[in-house]
């Protein structure tokens, strides 16, 4: 980089030496001419400079210990005059570096040399290492010159923008050494020279913080050793006087942690433990930092309920009435409260024959709550709580990335707490509360390690009676303990957690659950929100169903609660505004004019011209997504045989597994498209494309192999797929139909959409019983075992016998 920044002019010069200084370019010095050698230099300039144009020129070279240094300062002599004590003295400005060669002859008594002029060039605008670099520096130096009060040079400084000029800038600092100086002097690069400025500036700056934190330290300890001292004496007179005063013995603080270990009730290892930290805050000191860990600790271990039970509420074991709390709270959600009534069973038993211990466990549950948002997973923790009689505590788990936040702390670290299980039954006050463990797929790992493994411990019911926390090291009984967790994805719960909770699937609400949910707690909730009265608004029924089915399309109720919320604000606001009178009724014709136009009308309901199902090569499928079942498009189209585009092309940010369902549905069509009467012939030179609309959200799994199947024989038949149909199953290479997941999901998001017919695997038949007798009556559902069952009742029948025109793509 010197090779490209420096160039070199000659000169001939007298020498002006300068012992243990360097003057750098761009400084302005004096310099007494009672020195023989400064004043021969000067004479000798001034006698050069009569034939010359401009003024008398020097070279300032550093000599140190006798010897000079390699590289010199072209310097001008400004004025000759007197200095400040009356002294004859020179002022001389270094304009640049000169390169010192042999030595010459010239006038005067001065030593004359030989040498080039190093010029220095910086491309325009600066790369952006150097100009962060000049940054830094400008920086450092405004710190430094601000500790010293210097305030009128850090304009000066900030106002240079030469890389050269910035660097020699240095040459005034007084903490350079002068072999500091005659490096920068004799480094021709003005990066590499502004580099070690910096360095330069950076290490004084970081001693003189050493220096002046250690100076604080020193006069702060002794500070505090002296206030600490008087405290204490002062501490000490206030606790015996009161001791005086209250009849109470002299005595330490460890003497009443001792009493209250001793009074209470604490099992026999938890005891042996805490009496050992009271022997070590006896011998601790009173300025020990142990002490304060200990009694933290000891603090935290009798704040701890361990032999408080919550004792079961009559509902409890009056099983109807349990079941009868879960039912007014919650509509639908059959499968967990069947299995909260289940365990209710077992422990009314199990307590009636003295079973209520076996082997050192308790009759504790670990249920984990999988389904899409919305759906009440977290508030039937509150429900299932209720019934039970027990106390209630939340714990949230989005996004904890660090193990210590289950499992706690080390007491070796400052500040050090308890994992949030401990905490939460600390909170809890009991040894039996029901703990709901909320979003635990979405726990994190990172080096700080991995909260899921540390979970594995507390929810293994073979486990968790002797449960550990790194700050209590005693053993903690969890076996008691009701964990609900929750959940919207299973598979994003490491397997081995999964493994030891047992799941309880909720795939949504049916639409006549959403009117019950909505007409029972929604609205009253909303109603009370908004400050109306139920006899100042009524929803009917239908609009309400109107509002399940057509303003909203989810698995759970949240978005059909914000829309009640909205349309209860509207009234509101109306009559405030002495536009509408209450009481009111709101009719399903009149959501239009309060809340504006349905979001999601059925495809059923659509003219049969905008449907997307109205040209050859679309066909509906199903899907399980995050927020539960919904419904999947799939489009296939042919290229022109003149672009030569062949292949099979597909879109919608699919997976692998989806991209090899599209392959398998592309070589059954061909190698089975004259059984089926389909004119494959064309697929060898003409392009396949596929598409999945909502290109914005990944796609993947194998169950919509028949939708492509089918999208393609109606692209290819020139036939239509039935509107009214909607199909799910993986397809095999021979055209048989393979089984899927999701079957409850998807049947909800098929009545959701208005589909009546859907297809599924035969073997997936046995999952119908897990669907709402509600909806399979309102759906016809077929099971097949090949797709030429899939195409015989999704195409529509062929308008003649000719074989159609295939359509190629836009």
């Amino acid at each position: 980089m010197a090779a490209e920044s420096t160039a070199f002019t000659p000169l001939t010069l007298p020498v002006l030496p300068l012992d243990d200084e360097v003057v750098l370019p761009g400084m302005v010095v004096p310099l007494d001419l009672s020195d023989a050698e400064v004043r021969a230099a000067v004479e000798a300039a001034q006698a050069a400079a009569r034939d010359e144009p401009g003024k008398p020129r020097v070279l300032l070279v550093p000599r140190v210990e006798g010897t000079y240094a390699r590289t010199g300062v072209l310097g001008t002599v400004e004025q000759v005059g007197r200095l400040a004590d009356g002294d004859p003295g020179a002022l001389i400005r270094g304009r640049g570096r000169v390169r010192i060669g042999a030595g010459t002859t010239g006038p005067g008594a001065a030593l004359w040399v030989e040498g080039t002029r190093i010029e220095e060039n910086l491309p325009e605008p600066l790369p952006g290492q150097v100009a962060e670099l000049v940054k830094e520096y400008k920086a450092l130096a405004t710190a430094w010159l601000r500790k010293r009060g210097a305030w009128q040079v850090v304009d000066r400084v900030q106002a240079i923008d030469d890389v050269s000029a910035l660097a020699d800038n240095s040459g005034y600092s007084p903490f350079l050494t002068t072999e500091q100086k005659v490096e920068l002097l004799e480094t021709a690069d003005p990066v590499a020279r502004l580099k070690l400025a910096t360095q330069q500036l950076r290490d004084h700056l970081a001693e003189q913080d050493v220096a002046e934190s250690i100076a604080k330290d020193v006069q702060e300890g002794v500070d505090k050793q002296q206030r600490e001292f008087l405290l204490r004496r002062q501490l000490e007179a206030v606790r015996k006087e009161l001791r005086e005063l209250n009849g109470e013995s002299d005595g330490e603080e460890s003497d009443d942690y001792r009493a209250r270990v001793e009074a209470a009730d604490l099992p026999e290892k938890v005891r042996e433990a805490a009496l050992k930290e009271v022997d070590k805050l006896e011998r601790a000191s009173d300025a020990s930092p142990e002490g304060s860990w200990i009694r933290t600790w000891l603090d935290t271990i009798l704040d701890m309920p361990w032999n408080e039970r919550t004792d079961d509420s009559a509902s409890a074991y009056d099983i109807q009435g349990a079941k009868a709390v879960l039912d007014a709270e919650h509509a639908g959600l059959e499968d967990v409260k069947e299995r909260i009534t289940e365990y209710l069973a077992v422990r009314k038993r199990r307590g009636d024959r003295g079973l209520g211990v076996i082997g050192g466990r308790r009759g504790g549950a670990v249920l984990a709550l999988v389904g899409p948002p919305g759906v009440g997973k977290t508030s039937l923790g509150e429900s299932v709580a209720h019934a039970m009689g027990r106390k209630f505590v939340r714990v949230a788990l989005g996004g904890v990335r660090d193990e210590a936040e289950i499992r706690g702390h080390r007491r070796t670290y400052v500040g050090a707490l308890p994992g949030r299980i401990v905490r939460a039954v600390k909170e809890a006050g009991s040894m039996n509360p029901v703990v709901l463990l909320d979003e635990i797929d979405k726990v994190g790992s990172d080096f700080r390690g991995d909260p899921a493994a540390a979970l594995l411990e507390v929810l293994d019911p073979a486990q968790n009676h002797t449960f550990r926390d790194h700050y209590l090291e005693v053993e903690l009984d969890l076996s008691d303990v009701v964990f609900l967790a929750t959940a919207n994805v299973l598979e994003a719960i490491p397997e081995a957690l999964a493994d030891r909770m047992e799941i309880v699937r909720l795939d949504g609400y049916t639409e006549d659950e959403k009117v019950v949910i909505a007409r029972d707690h929604l609205l009253p909730r909303q109603l009370e929100r908004t400050g109306l009265r139920r006899d100042e608004v009524t929803i009917e029924e239908g609009a309400l169903r109107s509002l399940a089915g057509e303003y909203t399309r989810e698995a759970g109720v949240r978005t059909l609660e914000r829309s009640i919320a909205r349309l209860l604000r509207k009234i509101a606001a109306q009559h405030e505004l002495g536009e509408r009178e209450l009481p009111f009724t709101v009719t399903e014709g009149e959501l239009r004019g309060l809340i504006g136009r349905p979001h999601h009308v059925p495809e059923s309901a659509q003219d049969p011209a905008e449907r997307r199902t109205s040209v050859p090569g679309v066909a509906t499928g199903l899907a399980v997504t995050g927020a539960g079942g919904d419904v999947l498009f799939v489009e296939a189209s042919l290229a022109d045989p003149e672009t030569g585009a062949a292949g099979l092309t597909l879109t919608g940010q699919l997976g692998d597994v989806m991209k090899e369902s599209a392959q398998i549905a592309l070589s059954f069509l061909r190698s089975h498209g004259a059984e089926l009467e389909l004119p494959v012939g064309d697929l060898k030179d003409r392009g396949v494309h596929i598409h999945f609309p909502a290109g914005a959200v990944p796609k993947d799994g194998p169950s919509a192999g028949i939708t492509m199947t089918t999208a393609l024989a109606s692209l290819l038949s020139g036939r239509l797929v039935r509107t009214d149909v909607a199909m799910t199953g993986e397809v095999s290479l021979t055209g048989r139909v393979l089984p899927i997941g999701g079957v409850k999901q998807k049947l909800l998001a098929a009545h959701r959409a208005g589909v009546t017919t859907v297809v599924i695997p035969k073997r997936n038949e046995p999952d119908l019983d897990d669907v709402p007798a509600e909806v399979l009556d309102k759906l016809d559902v077929h099971t097949v075992t090949d797709v030429r069952q899939v195409l015989e009742l999704a195409l529509t029948p062929a308008t003649n016998g000719a074989s159609p025109e295939i359509p190629a793509a836009a």
